[in-house]
C-alpha cells in the first residue's frame, strides 16, 4: 500500500471508529471532518471511496441497528429507542427503519407477528429448493442441502410470522421459471424487505439477461454508485431470494466467479446451465446438479 493510501486508510479507519464511539450524539458532517483533520468536501468523497457510503449513511447504518438490539428484547419503547439512539423523536427513527430496513420500527420490533407465510420445499435443476410467500408475492426462495437450515434462515427473516407448510400458486408460479421463458420473469411477484440501496441492487440484477453475467463495478455503476462495488456486493450477499433475484450472474472484474450465499460450485452450475439454455434449451432439460 502507498504511502498516501496508508494515510488515507488510517483517516477512514479513525472516522469509522469516532461515528462507533459518538452516534449517540448524531455528530455531523463537519464534526467528524474536523476529527480526521480534512475538509468537509474532501472528507466525504474520501470517506465514500473507501467505506462504500456516505459518512451520513454509515451513522444511519449504526443507529439503527442501535436501536434494533434495543427493540430486540420486547420491553424498549419507540421513545426509548429514539432516546437512546441520540434521534430527535420516534418520527425521526421511523424515517430512518423505513429507509434503512425496509420496515417501520413496529413492524421490526412484532418480527412481522401479523404476517402469514406459505413454504414449501421442491426440486430445481440444482437440488432442493425452499420457497415461501406472502399474500402479495415470494419473500424467500433459498437452496436447501438440508430442510432445517433454510427454514432457520427465513424464521430469523421474519421470526414472530405466522409459518404454514403448504404450496400456493405464487409459488407454482415462482418455480416455473425453471422450465418456462426468463422473459416471463415480471410475471412472478416478490415481496421483499430490504434498504433503498438493497432494492436497487436486487433490481439491477433483474436485468442482467439470462446466459450473461456482469461484475460489482458494473451494478454499482448503473445504479449510479460507480465507487459503492463493496456495498454492493454486501446487498447481493444479502439477496433473500435465490435464482428469481440472480445474484449468480454476478461475478468478480477479474473473471473469477467469486463468492454466492448458496455455494461457489453451485454458482458455477447455474452459470453454465444458463448459457446452455440459451443456446441448446432442449439438451440441459435433465441435466441435474451435482
Amino acid at each position: 500500500m502507498k504511502e498516501q493510501e496508508q494515510i488515507d486508510y488510517s483517516r477512514i479507519a479513525e472516522a469509522i471508529n469516532y461515528i462507533r464511539l459518538h452516534f449517540r450524539k448524531q455528530p455531523n458532517l463537519d464534526e467528524v471532518a474536523e476529527q480526521v483533520h480534512l475538509s468537509p468536501f474532501h472528507f466525504q468523497r474520501l470517506f465514500t471511496e473507501w467505506a462504500g457510503v456516505s459518512p451520513k449513511k454509515f451513522l444511519q447504518y449504526i443507529s439503527v441497528e442501535y436501536a434494533k438490539h434495543l427493540l430486540k428484547d420486547g420491553r424498549t419503547t419507540l421513545f426509548d429507542a429514539a432516546y437512546e439512539t441520540g434521534l430527535s423523536g420516534t418520527g425521526r427513527l421511523h424515517d430512518l427503519f423505513i429507509k434503512i430496513e425496509g420496515m417501520t420500527p413496529g413492524e421490526f420490533k412484532n418480527g412481522g407477528a401479523d404476517l402469514n407465510i406459505n413454504y414449501s420445499f421442491a426440486e430445481s435443476p440444482f437440488g432442493n429448493i425452499l420457497v415461501a410467500s406472502t399474500s402479495k408475492g415470494i419473500c424467500y426462495m433459498g437452496f436447501a442441502d438440508n430442510e432445517k437450515s433454510p427454514l432457520d434462515d427465513l424464521e430469523q427473516y421474519f421470526p414472530n410470522a405466522h409459518f404454514r407448510q403448504m404450496v400456493d400458486l405464487i409459488q407454482q408460479n415462482a418455480l416455473y421459471i425453471f422450465t418456462h421463458d426468463w422473459g416471463k420473469l415480471n410475471q412472478i411477484k416478490l415481496h421483499l424487505k430490504g434498504t433503498d440501496f438493497q432494492l436497487k441492487v436486487w433490481e439491477a440484477l433483474l436485468k442482467i439477461p439470462m446466459g450473461q453475467v456482469s461484475t460489482y463495478g458494473s451494478i454499482a455503476k448503473s445504479i449510479q454508485k460507480p465507487e459503492a462495488s463493496r456495498a454492493v456486493g454486501t446487498a447481493i450477499g444479502n439477496n433473500p431470494v435465490a435464482f428469481l433475484i440472480p445474484c449468480h450472474r454476478v461475478i468478480r472484474s477479474s473473471g473469477e466467479f467469486g463468492g454466492y450465499r448458496w455455494g461457489t460450485t453451485r454458482k458455477t452450475a447455474i452459470i453454465g446451465w444458463e448459457a446452455a439454455k440459451k443456446n441448446d434449451p432442449e439438451r440441459v432439460k435433465e441435466i441435474p446438479f451435482s
